[in-house]
C-alpha cells in the first residue's frame, strides 16, 4: 500500500494512470476487468473485486476480480446489507477492517476462495446517489487502511462508476444503431410475408427503444372479435406480459376507450388517474405515464398500442406523431401477415413438439430398466413434472412467438408448479428464482427447464424428506464473459458420504453434457445443504 508520507503524489499519479486506461474501455466486461487490474496495480493490494447489482436491486453479483477464484465470477452473490461489501452498498459509505474476518458485517463467500486475505476495504460505486454496486480491495497481510487510502479507493470508485456509465452509454448508442436497423426491418416486414408474432416482437422492441419507455405493448382483437389480447410486450422486470384478455364490450378502460373511439389517450400518471382501472398493478410494476394509440387499417381499429414510462413524462408532439406513425405501419404489417398461410407455423410447431415428445419418450425408456423396483405413482409424478417443464417452454413460445424464451420466466413457472404438488402442507419450504433474465432459443431453454426440474424434484425428495422440514431452494442465474451460470442450492440435509447418482441425476448429466455442451458439479457448501452448479457456454445463446 502507499506510504503515508508520499501518498498524495503517488495517488495523483495512480488516478491519472487509471483514468488514461479507462478512457480506452468500451464494453462492460472488458471495462470491469481493466478496473480491477489497474486498481490492484496502483494500490499495491493482493485483490480487487467488483460486485454489481442484479436487476432486482437486492442482489450483488461478483462480476470481476483479480484475487478471487475465477469460477465464482457470475455466480457468487451477496444480498444488499450482507457482508462488508453489501453493507457498504446499503450505507453508501466506505467500510474497512484490519481483520475483516472478525468484523460483525463480514460474510464468507466460500466459492470465491477468499480465506488467504486478512484486511478488506469496500466502497460503493455511486453516481449521484444511484448505487451501481461496490468495489473492494483485500490484502493478505494485516493492514490498517488510512484516511488517504480510503479516499483514494473512493475516488477510483467514482471514476469506475462513471466509466461503467460510459459503457452503458456505449450500449445505448449501439442500441440506437439497432433502432435504425429495426426501422428497416419494420419497412421490410410490412412489404414481405412474415409470422405475425415476429413482426410484433420487432415492433415492440424497437418502439420501446425509440420512445425510451419501460414497456411497449400491443393488444389485438382475437379471432372471434370478443376480446383484446396482449400479443407482444417489451418489458423490463415487470409482470406485464401476464395481463388477461379484455372483453371488447368493456368501454370504461383506457384501451377499451381507444378501441371504440379510435382516438389516442395520454395519461400523466396511471397510478392515480380515475380512467385507469388497474392502479394497484401499475404501482407494483412502477408504471407512471401512458400513451395509448389505436392500430387502424382503413378506419377499422384492430388493436391498441401502449407505451408506459416509469417516471412522469409529457410526450412531445414529435414523439406522439412518431408513435402514431409506427402504429399505422404496424397495423399494415399485421394485415399483411394475416394473409400469410398458417402452414409453415403449424409445421414448425409440430416439429418442435415432436422433438420434445421424443425427449419424454427417451426419459421413460431409461426408466424401463428399473421398472420392477420403481413405484408407479412416483414414476407418473416424475414424468408429469417433466412434461410440465416442456409445456412451460411452449407456453412462453405461444405468447412470444418462435424466437427466444426467457429462461428465468420458465423456471419461475415450473418451480411454482412443482412446489404446489410436491411440498407437503406441513412443510415450510420456499423456492426462489433470482438473477439475470436470460433469453435462449427453445432447444437449450427446454433442456435447462428439464435439468432444473429434475434437480428441484431431487432436492424436495431427498434434502427435505422430513415432512416437518423448514428450508429453502435457491435458483440463481448469472453470466460470466464466457459462460451462463445456473446454481441450484438448498439448505437441506446435504449429500451423503456415499453419494451415488440415481436415474434422475444421470438424466441431468446427459442433458447438460450432450444437449447443452456444459459442465455439472455437485458441491457441499461449508454452511450445509447441497449446491449444484451448471456452467453452459455462451454459444448456446445463438444455437437453433
Amino acid at each position: 500500500m502507499f506510504n503515508t508520507s508520499s501518498t498524495r503524489p503517488q495517488a495523483l499519479s495512480a488516478l491519472r494512470e487509471i483514468a488514461r486506461a479507462l478512457s480506452t474501455a468500451w464494453d462492460l466486461d472488458s471495462t470491469l476487468d481493466l478496473i480491477v487490474r489497474k486498481t490492484t496495480e496502483v494500490m499495491h493490494v493482493d485483490s480487487c473485486t467488483i460486485y454489481l447489482l442484479d436487476p432486482d436491486g437486492r442482489t450483488l453479483r461478483l462480476r470481476a476480480s483479480t484475487g478471487l477464484a475465477n469460477r465464482a465470477l457470475g455466480r457468487a452473490t451477496l444480498e444488499v446489507g450482507e457482508g462488508m461489501t453489501g453493507f457498504a452498498v446499503q450505507s453508501n459509505e466506505p467500510v474497512f477492517a484490519r481483520d475483516a474476518q472478525t468484523d460483525p458485517h463480514f460474510k464468507w463467500v466460500h466459492e470465491a476462495e477468499e480465506s488467504p486475505f486478512t484486511s478488506l476495504l469496500a466502497v460503493p460505486l455511486d453516481i449521484e446517489g444511484d448505487v451501481l454496486g461496490a468495489m473492494n480491495v483485500q490484502t493478505r497481510l494485516p493492514h490498517d487502511f488510512n484516511e488517504n487510502e480510503v479516499a483514494l479507493l473512493s475516488l477510483i470508485g467514482d471514476i469506475a462508476a462513471g466509466t461503467l456509465a460510459k459503457a452503458e452509454l456505449y450500449d445505448k448508442q449501439r442500441r440506437q444503431i439497432e433502432e435504425l436497423r429495426g426501422l428497416a426491418q419494420v419497412s421490410e416486414v410490412v412489404t414481405s410475408p412474415q409470422y405475425l408474432d415476429d413482426i410484433l416482437d420487432v415492433v415492440t422492441e424497437m418502439a420501446a427503444k425509440m420512445m425510451d419507455t419501460a414497456v411497449c405493448a400491443i393488444f389485438l382483437l382475437n379471432e372471434t372479435g370478443t376480446h383484446l389480447e396482449l400479443r407482444s410486450a417489451r418489458r423490463e422486470h415487470t409482470p406485464y406480459q401476464y395481463r388477461p384478455p379484455l372483453p371488447v364490450e368493456t368501454t370504461d378502460s383506457v384501451i377499451g376507450t381507444v378501441l371504440h373511439t379510435g382516438e389516442p389517450i395520454y395519461i400523466a400518471n396511471v397510478q392515480n388517474d380515475p380512467r385507469y382501472q388497474r392502479k394497484e398493478l401499475a404501482r407494483q410494476e412502477g408504471l407512471v405515464s401512458l400513451l395509448s394509440v389505436p392500430l387502424s387499417v382503413r378506419d377499422h381499429v384492430i388493436g391498441v398500442f401502449n407505451c408506459y414510462t416509469t417516471a412522469p413524462r409529457q410526450f412531445s408532439e414529435e414523439q406522439q406523431t412518431l408513435f402514431a406513425t409506427l402504429a399505422n405501419q404496424t397495423a399494415l404489417a399485421i394485415e399483411n401477415a394475416q394473409l400469410v398461410t398458417n402452414t409453415a407455423v403449424v409445421r414448425e410447431m409440430h416439429h418442435r413438439i415432436k422433438n420434445n415428445l421424443q425427449t419424454v419418450a427417451m426419459l421413460m425408456q431409461l426408466q424401463l430398466g428399473d421398472a420392477d423396483r420403481l413405484d408407479t405413482r412416483e414414476v407418473l409424478q416424475t414424468n408429469i413434472h417433466r412434461i410440465r417443464s416442456i409445456a412451460a417452454v411452449h407456453e412462453i413460445l405461444s405468447e412470444k412467438g418462435f424466437r427466444l424464451v426467457d429462461v428465468k420466466d420458465v423456471l419461475q413457472r415450473i418451480t411454482y408448479a412443482t412446489g404446489e404438488t410436491m411440498i407437503h402442507p406441513e412443510q415450510s419450504l420456499t423456492i426462489r428464482v433470482f438473477g439475470e433474465a436470460i433469453t435462449l432459443p427453445s432447444k437449450p431453454a427446454t433442456a435447462i427447464a428439464l435439468v432444473v426440474n429434475e434437480l428441484v424434484q431431487n432436492s424436495l425428495e431427498h434434502a427435505f424428506a422430513d415432512r416437518t422440514a423448514v428450508g429453502q431452494i435457491d435458483i440463481s442465474l448469472g453470466r460470466s464473459p464466457e459462460e451462463i451460470i445456473i446454481i441450484v442450492r438448498d439448505n437441506g440435509r446435504g449429500l451423503p458420504d456415499a453419494f451415488k447418482r440415481g436415474l434422475g441425476l444421470e438424466i441431468v448429466e446427459a442433458l447438460v453434457q450432450e444437449d447443452l455442451n456444459g459442465r455439472l458439479k455437485f458441491n457441499r457448501p461449508p454452511q450445509g445443504g447441497t449446491e449444484i452448479s451448471l456452467r453452459l457456454p455462451r454459444s448456446i445463446e445463438q444455437s437453433q
